[in-house]
């Protein structure tokens, strides 16, 4: 875990709010970015301090501490420093503008897509920002946020496999992360595209362990050993979002000439909580006022 103390965070929102004054004398786009985020943060936590706020709220000011489920090793939304242990990323920033909005520190908890949801379940993290497809099955046990980010699926493989479209992954083995959509998306679109029969084919029970019509799976704890065991040859392709996958396509390796099922990422929180409530507003306004879309350029996800 990584704690953010509120005070360096507000140092640093001082520091931004200064360079927009460079921005008008010839400054860079980043600094106006900064400083439309900390002047976001800055009016947020006036907000949070002047309104009668929900128990479970109420609960996250009196810790001092606001505990956030976010991935370690996914850059552009969220990276741990091996050395210093700090995060940077989309999802890190608005996790620490939350936090802000309430007065209070952040925690930083590594989450996978298998652990993030019980993770929040047992409250042990308030929230997860951890690139969480927002999905109707997935609403039934959480709630969501407006989404801040819109992705697609696609396969990344290989070169010398000489797969290049779908229809190339015919009977192939595809590493899949263990808890996400992407193999179930990977089996729509190819029963879609007509590479496969689909035969049995459930979106509610779908199981990429036991499916075996067409293409297999393999799942792992995280995207680093999906990319180990693809240049190993146990997989023969490696499926998740787009942005994620852009990390590990290094030389000799390329995407399938397909994308597919948009993956829409929102602050996941618990069901029915006045967090939840917060944290929709939030984004919605930061939406609004374009400190989020400055945040995915500030981190190179446009």
């Amino acid at each position: 875990m990584k704690k953010i103390s509120r005070r360096s965070f507000v140092k640093a929102a001082g520091t931004a709010i200064a360079l927009t004054a460079l921005t008008a004398c010839g400054g860079s786009a980043s600094s106006s970015v900064a400083a439309s985020t900390a002047s976001s943060a800055a009016s947020g936590s006036a907000a949070a301090s002047s309104e009668a706020v929900s128990a479970d709220v109420q609960a996250i000011i009196d810790r001092g501490v606001l505990k956030v489920g976010v991935k370690n090793a996914v850059k552009g939304f969220s990276f741990q420093d091996t050395l210093t242990g700090e995060y940077t990323g989309l999802e890190d920033s608005l996790a620490e503008m939350i936090a802000e909005h309430l007065g209070v520190d952040v925690e930083f908890t590594t989450v996978t897509a298998a652990t993030r949801g019980e993770l929040l379940d047992s409250g042990d993290i308030d929230c997860v920002l951890a690139t969480f497809t927002i999905t109707d099955e997935r609403r039934k046990s959480w709630d969501f946020s407006t989404p801040y980010y819109t992705d697609y699926v696609s396969v990344l493989v290989e070169d010398s496999s000489g797969i290049k479209a779908l229809a190339d992954l015919k009977d192939k083995v595809v590493g899949v992360s263990s808890g996400s959509t992407s193999a179930r998306a990977l089996v729509q679109e190819m029963i879609d595209e007509g590479v496969i029969t689909g035969e049995g084919f459930d979106a509610e029970t779908f199981n990429a362990d036991t499916w075996k019509d067409g293409i297999s799976f393999r799942q792992y704890d995280d995207y680093p050993a999906i990319s180990t065991a693809l240049s190993a040859g146990e997989v023969d392709g490696f499926c998740v979002d787009k942005s994620i996958l852009a990390i590990y396509k290094t030389e000799g390796r390329s995407y399938i000439d397909a994308e597919f099922s948009p993956q829409e990422y929102g602050v996941a929180t618990k069901k029915d909580s006045g967090f939840s409530a917060v944290c929709d507003e939030l984004v919605t306004g930061w939406l609004s006022d374009g400190t989020i879309d400055g945040l995915i350029k500030e981190n190179g996800l446009a």
